[in-house]
């Protein structure tokens, strides 16, 4: 019971931080957008499905509407932690931040699917995603981003065809705490390096 609270309790305060921003997400511009993103490029492509060679940088396309806009400004005011993106978002306005995030969710996103060599261990990342890890008490994880890792916005975010290496990054700074959020916080702790791994394996080959 103490577990279905606290969960309940979390879902709850990302609904009200999603409409919250729901205003100010709607407020974007993707044709201005595209213009302000040109500076991301070199990170997250001129198209917003990342940079061949440097898988640890997250596609931005096809994210959910008002995902992009929380995070950068969770980059801005602290909450979330790295150097670069401190650097990037600094000088950023909250519109600007709203023209981006409806420029990157306005664009098409690429699944570069599994390799053959990664089939097996794509399918015990499936059994999790889909059916949860009992023994620990894990739900599923479409339960929050969608049979299809579409996400929901704005709280859960797009999971599908994001690379594995940077899905894995970040389960494993979710599970080590050094990257804030109360549910997934919670649910990357249980979860083995194998287990996460795997996990990213099948994501990264969602549609």
């Amino acid at each position: 019971m103490k577990k279905l609270l606290v969960l309940s309790m979390a879902i709850a305060g990302f609904m009200l931080a999603g409409s919250a921003h729901a205003t100010h997400a709607s407020d974007g511009n993707a044709e201005n957008g595209k213009a302000k993103a040109a500076v991301c490029a070199s990170c997250h492509g001129a198209d917003g499905n990342g940079v061949a060679g440097s898988p640890l940088y997250p596609k931005l396309a096809d994210q959910v509407p008002g995902y992009i806009l929380s995070q950068l400004m969770a980059f801005k005011d602290g909450s979330r932690q790295d150097p670069i993106m401190a650097g990037m978002v600094a000088a950023l306005s909250e519109k600007d931040m709203a023209d981006l995030d409806a420029y990157y969710s306005s664009l098409p996103i690429t699944n570069i699917g599994i390799k053959k060599e990664d089939e097996e261990q794509a399918r015990i990342g499936e059994k999790i995603y889909r059916g949860g890890f009992k023994k620990m008490n894990i739900s599923a994880c479409m339960s929050c981003h969608g049979p299809s890792g579409e996400g929901i916005p704005i709280q859960f975010p797009r999971v599908s065809g994001q690379t594995a290496e940077y899905t894995e990054k970040q389960l494993h700074a979710f599970k080590e705490g050094t990257r804030k959020h109360a549910m997934m916080n919670s649910i990357a702790f249980l979860l083995t390096n194998d287990q996460i791994k795997q996990l990213s394996i099948y994501m990264q080959g969602l549609k």
